[in-house]
């Protein structure tokens, strides 16, 4: 396994999934604080009405430039060029600082029109919540842009540890503020909903601060490098600026796929419930938090894991258009690895996540027996969102930018189309099974290229497959005897249960693995021993 996608995969998934994992742990207090089951659900319903059209225009505010810059100075990099990889980058900074104002001011003018149309119960606190993101959204491109940098240079310890200190700054400021809201002054549920989200902006502020310092730190290194390249060859400010944003489209898409899928449900869900199945406002609200709200925050630190695979091969395979020969190969080389190392990550967390789904919810919202249906169907879901993130990158990362549009608008219009009739037919399940297809056409479109394109035989991803069968076997045959007894319990028997399960669960699958061989075909060893003998792909 190629050393760099095993590193960069560990820092990128270390400080995303572990940034996450806060993210999802913190909501445990933070839920007690806001009191009743009833104003909890409310304020997940306001909450992630604020964050998904927050994250939509997010994406269109860091315009994809982090990535492609990413690719950029990789490109440049491997030519001895560094002195044209910081020049686009500053370039990139200063147009991510012109797009995070302008996506901010559209942000709080559109804000009403968004809350109008999203299942909550109060359009006036959720246009409030909307608009009190703005100052995140003028502040975090520019600091995506940075880590961009970062990974283009393949250095991706600064991109994972940045990503915990703004979950660690946003938690602290959510949890402090509520706690003084609720507790000290005595505010309802909503003031404190209003901070919570204000502090996405206090955790920007964190990671920029962060980042400053470790550039600082290793500038010496990176002084050396300017020293000893090629002088500058670009010098046409606005033939590059233009460039940049052409390049950034297909990116911004992919940035904002899985938002865009979630921003259908949350804009269409209640309008086709309210209007063709005249179902109460107060239920489609309850509804829509316990089918996409709340499963949305555990699933997202499923689709970390792919996307920290995908993210640490998108360099690596965009500087093998330079300096290596053999190029065909040793993209096929990276895609083989970058399959096996996502499958063997991605499968067994999908499977623990199914089997664990009612105890997950008890622990992190309260014991509901329809929420953790869907949370089961979401999980599954985010099996399907991984790949997708991960295939669509491949893409663009060997220069099939346009084909990876195409993939996407695809998917975008059969969710759009789908949404409605399966709505009106099949309520949440049909919302979840519409993303379901549309991700499903994307993977099947994606893979087949790339498969079809570098001659990829996918029988040596049978042994992964092959190990998480039987792994999926012995779980369900666990949870058809012994777990279901746990379904029932409270919020602090469910975490003890949580741990002695993921613990032991884990352990076996790493057993089977070792057992198997997977281990030493990804790693170069058994996982767990010291001592081993490296063994090269042939």
């Amino acid at each position: 396994m190629n050393k760099k996608i095993l590193s960069g995969s560990f820092w990128l998934s270390f400080g995303s999934i572990v940034s996450r994992i806060l993210g999802v742990v913190y909501l445990i207090p933070w839920l007690i604080m806001l009191g009743s089951y009833h104003n909890q659900l409310n304020a997940q319903a306001l909450f992630n009405s604020s964050y998904t059209p927050y994250a939509l225009f997010l994406s269109v505010g860091t315009a994809g430039l982090p990535s492609v810059i990413a690719r950029e100075v990789s490109q440049l990099n491997s030519q001895n060029r560094y002195k044209d990889s910081l020049y686009i980058t500053k370039l990139g900074l200063i147009i991510m600082l012109v797009m995070g104002l302008a996506c901010g001011i559209l942000l709080y003018a559109t804000a009403p029109i968004i809350a109008k149309n999203s299942p909550v119960d109060s359009v006036a606190s959720a246009t409030i919540s909307i608009r009190v993101l703005v100052p995140a959204v003028i502040i975090l491109p520019s600091m995506s842009m940075v880590r961009g940098w970062f990974q283009g240079n393949n250095d991706m310890k600064p991109y994972g540890i940045s990503q915990l200190w703004e979950q660690f700054a946003r938690i602290l400021f959510i949890l402090l503020a509520t706690l003084l809201v609720i507790e000290v002054f005595h505010h309802n549920y909503v003031i404190a909903v209003y901070f919570s989200v204000f502090g996405a902006c206090v955790g920007a502020i964190a990671s920029h601060l962060y980042l400053f310092a470790y550039l600082r730190k290793q500038w010496g290194h990176y002084k050396q490098l300017l020293e000893s390249s090629e002088e500058r060859a670009l010098n046409n400010v606005t033939r590059s600026l233009l460039n940049l944003w052409y390049a950034s489209i297909p990116f911004v898409l992919l940035g904002s796929f899985i938002t865009v899928t979630q921003l259908v449900d949350q804009l269409l869900f209640k309008q086709v419930l309210i209007n063709f199945n005249h179902l109460t406002s107060s239920y489609v609200s309850y509804i829509y938090t316990i089918f996409s709200a709340n499963p949305s925050k555990i699933t997202t630190v499923i689709i970390s894991l792919a996307t920290a695979v995908s993210e640490t091969s998108l360099p690596l395979l965009a500087g093998l258009k330079f300096e290596n020969k053999n190029r065909q190969e040793s993209i096929k080389k990276l895609l083989l690895e970058n399959y096996r190392l996502l499958l063997f990550v991605l499968l067994p967390v999908v499977a623990l996540g199914v089997f664990a789904a009612s105890p997950i919810y008890t622990v992190l919202f309260s014991h509901d027996s329809l929420g953790a249906y869907y949370l089961v169907e979401n999980i599954v879901q985010s099996l399907l969102a991984g790949l997708v993130m991960n295939s669509l990158t491949l893409l663009l990362a060997l220069n099939m930018n346009k084909l990876a549009v195409i993939y996407m608008v695809w998917g975008i219009v059969f969710k759009v189309i789908l949404q409605v009739p399966m709505t009106m037919f099949m309520n949440a399940d049909g919302a979840i099974l519409s993303t379901d297809i549309s991700f499903l056409i994307v993977i099947w479109l994606s893979y087949h290229k790339l498969n079809k394109t570098y001659s990829i035989r996918l029988t040596s991803l049978l042994p992964i497959v092959v190990t998480n069968e039987i792994y999926v076997v012995i779980l369900f045959i666990y949870q058809l005897l012994i777990g279901n007894h746990f379904n029932h319990l409270g919020r602090v028997g469910s975490l003890i249960y949580l741990a002695i399960f993921g613990l032991v669960f884990l352990g076996l699958y790493i057993l089977i693995a070792n057992l198997m061989g997977i281990s030493q075909d990804i790693f170069g060893k058994k996982i767990g021993y010291r001592y081993y003998r490296y063994k090269h792909y042939e």
